[in-house]
């Protein structure tokens, strides 16, 4: 269509031309009638010939050209979108993964922090029984240095009441009446001790 357009085209302003032409021979008083006639006829076969030339010979490689690039521009157009669909899915599976990433970072997070706080309950029961522990220890050695000192107060004590009951009878007491005075004043702080 665009072909027979093209030479509808060129073919009305040939006889344009010429019909000019003519007109133009009718005014001038040197051309007559026929050779105004055969300027157009001429004009005529030239059209023909050069549209003859130009249909077999520019034509084709004109159109052929046009048909490549029309060709090349549908191809890229659809190397286009098929770059377009292939982004907008790795897009789509980047966004995928970086959801199960963050799930994965959360789930991480939340076993970290119930990691920590067993471990923080299980330091803290730990240093409760050993500070327990020192608590009974310490307790146990106030009583044992308590009982050591007690102890050596008593002996202490009847040492100097044997020595004082000595120097008020009067005369030497015995190891044995020592041992006996001492044992005596234990039981008796003892008992009162209790």
């Amino acid at each position: 269509m665009n072909r027979f357009a093209l030479i509808t085209v060129l073919f009305t302003n040939t006889l344009i031309v010429s019909a000019a032409s003519a007109a133009e021979g009718a005014a001038n008083p040197l051309a007559t009638p026929k050779e105004g006639f055969a300027t157009g006829v001429t004009a005529i076969i030239l059209f023909v010939i050069v549209l003859g030339l130009l249909s077999t010979m520019v034509w084709p490689k004109i159109v052929s050209g046009l048909d490549e690039r029309n060709e090349k521009i549908k191809g890229e157009i659809a190397a286009a979108e098929d770059a377009r669909k292939q982004a907008k899915e790795a897009l789509n599976e980047y966004e995928k993964n970086l959801a199960e990433a963050r799930a994965q970072a959360q789930q991480m997070l939340e076993e970290t922090k119930a990691t920590q706080n067993e471990l923080a309950a299980q330091l803290k029961t730990r240093a409760e029984t050993e500070l327990n522990e020192m608590r009974e220890k310490a307790k146990a050695d106030i009583d044992a240095a308590k009982k050591q000192a007690l102890n050596e107060l008593y002996s202490e004590s009847v040492n100097l009441a044997t020595v004082m009951a000595g120097k008020i009878l009067k005369r030497e007491v015995s190891i044995n009446d020592e041992q006996r005075l001492m044992d005596e004043s234990l039981a008796e702080l003892k008992t009162v001790n209790s």
